[in-house]
């Protein structure tokens, strides 16, 4: 679990919820299974599950007036599930997607890479998005916050449209090429049949990740580059404009396209 300071004493704790498995996708619903009905009412070996108790967030009692992130870890205060649809559809609670942004509102004191110290390189007051399923989430002040460490930011998004998105250390964000609409044969495609593009466009680059002595090494991806990458890698989102992204690490990157 990631390192915190907290100010006061005593502290209200559950485990951080677990994604259940969906299919084979990951999905962000948590459970519970308390210690009196064990595994029983599940039909499995009571053993096997005894006290088993799984909350969405570690909840941080009143009586702590603020958390100090340590290291390389920032607090971010997570951005609300969208309520509604851009049609103004009120979406039920399953439905609502997962936020991965928020804003910066702590930061740690940075790490040490050789002999150099490395501050933290974004500041309080950023608009942050992050990994879908990194950090440790927390229940602070009546909001929803998150602790991660700062290798788990994604990049700094200063608008609504992620097609803004300014990429961090080796990350890479890229427009998705529109899946086929045909096969080879003429056949038109629905929306389940149409198969996953894995090629893109580079629109914007990182800094580059930190070597051993703690200084930047430049990305060789440049920015216009049509690429191809690691088909199930990184974080998607969808734009304004209606087209797919994608953010993912320069090692997901296979194949410049020319």
């Amino acid at each position: 679990m990631a390192s915190v300071q907290f100010s006061g004493s005593g502290l209200a704790v559950a485990k951080r919820g677990l994604p259940s498995f969906d299919g084979l996708r990951l999905s962000p619903s948590t459970f519970r299974v308390s210690s009196s009905v064990g595994a029983c009412g599940l039909g499995l070996d009571r053993r096997c599950f005894r006290g088993l108790v799984v909350k969405a967030a570690t909840v941080v009692a009143p009586k702590y007036t603020s958390i100090s992130p340590l290291g390389d870890r920032v607090l971010v205060k997570i951005k609300t599930s969208e309520e509604k649809t851009t049609g103004g559809i009120l979406l039920p609670s399953s439905a609502q997607s997962k936020p991965q942004g928020g804003e910066v509102v702590a930061i740690g004191e940075g790490r040490t890479i050789g002999k150099k110290k490395i501050e933290i390189g974004v500041q309080t007051g950023t608009q942050v998005v992050y990994s879908k399923y990194a950090g440790t989430e927390l229940e602070f002040n009546g909001s929803n916050h998150l602790i991660l460490k700062e290798d788990d930011i994604v990049g700094v998004l200063d608008t609504d449209d992620v097609k803004d998105l300014k990429p961090l250390n080796d990350r890479v964000l890229i427009k998705v090429a529109e899946a086929e609409e045909k096969t080879t044969g003429g056949l038109l495609l629905t929306e389940a049949t149409k198969e996953r593009p894995s090629i893109g466009t580079v629109i914007a680059v990182g800094p580059g990740p930190l070597d051993e002595e703690g200084n930047r090494k430049p990305l060789s991806i440049t920015p216009g580059s049509t690429v191809l990458y690691s088909k199930y890698a990184g974080n998607e989102f969808k734009s304004a404009d209606g087209f797919d992204y994608i953010a993912l690490r320069a090692s997901d990157v296979i194949a410049v396209l020319a």
